[in-house]
């Protein structure tokens, strides 16, 4: 599964873990991605939204 919002285009941002001991890997911060039943162009669909999205009412939920 895709882990992008398709309103906004939120996907995965790359970093890195340091321990104690300062061992340093790559990692990755995954967007917070639900899939949400939306009304778009009339008809209801089945879309990935981030919770950003979801909150600042960009998407219109299906009853």
């Amino acid at each position: 599964m895709a882990k992008r919002c398709d309103i906004c285009g939120k996907g995965p941002a790359f970093g890195r873990n340091v321990s104690h001991a300062h061992n340093v890997t790559r990692r990755r911060f995954e967007a917070n991605i639900q899939r949400v039943k939306a009304v778009i162009n009339g008809g209801v669909r089945r879309i990935r939204v981030c919770t950003r999205c979801l909150r600042s009412n960009r998407v219109v939920k299906a009853a």
